[in-house]
């Protein structure tokens, strides 16, 4: 839940400082992102012991939020590089659709999940995603929540270099 409060915040003050021409999200350890943490959904399963009428709007209302807090990105003066390696799942791939640029490793591999917990994609994957790369491939990739591998984000245009490794993708991105 802090990751929705602190990105847009972080992103704001970021925007402030005149000294910034570009900001690089990657990831620590062995994957860029697994996805939203599932113990957010509890939270989100709770808005359902309301009334249905009011369950339905505050879950519109969560989702709103959550979209706004990535809309930060696109918004930022700078640009953003999304440096991918290992997973970069579920709520990884809104992320890295509401960047400028995204570039990744080899070992990259990408899934839109939600559909495997019978959810939908609406935090900014099935909004941005047809803008980036052709329609009928994310709707293919929605629909059926397969992983695909760096070499086919390099080939259906989701991300513009591969470099070899964590360490060379973060080279090539700064010197972006």
């Amino acid at each position: 839940p802090d990751f929705w409060e602190d990105l847009p915040r972080l992103i704001n003050l970021l925007n402030a400082d005149e000294t910034v021409r570009c900001v690089v999200i990657t990831g620590e350890g062995r994957h860029f992102t697994g996805g939203m943490d599932l113990a957010a959904f509890a939270s989100i399963a709770r808005l359902f012991e309301n009334e249905a009428g009011r369950a339905a709007f505050a879950l519109r209302e969560l989702i709103l939020k959550l979209q706004e807090s990535l809309t930060a990105i696109e918004r930022a003066r700078f640009p953003v590089i999304a440096a991918i390696h290992g997973a970069c799942l579920g709520g990884g791939m809104d992320l890295i659709s509401a960047c400028d640029i995204r570039t990744a490793s080899r070992d990259a591999y990408f899934s839109i999940e939600e559909i495997n917990i019978g959810m939908t994609a609406d935090v900014g994957t099935l909004q941005r995603l047809p803008k980036l790369i052709a329609p009928s491939v994310v709707a293919e990739l929605a629909y059926s929540g397969r992983r695909f591998s760096a070499e086919e984000a390099l080939h259906i245009g989701l991300v513009s270099h591969l470099a070899e490794d964590r360490e060379d993708l973060i080279v090539h991105a700064l010197a972006l």
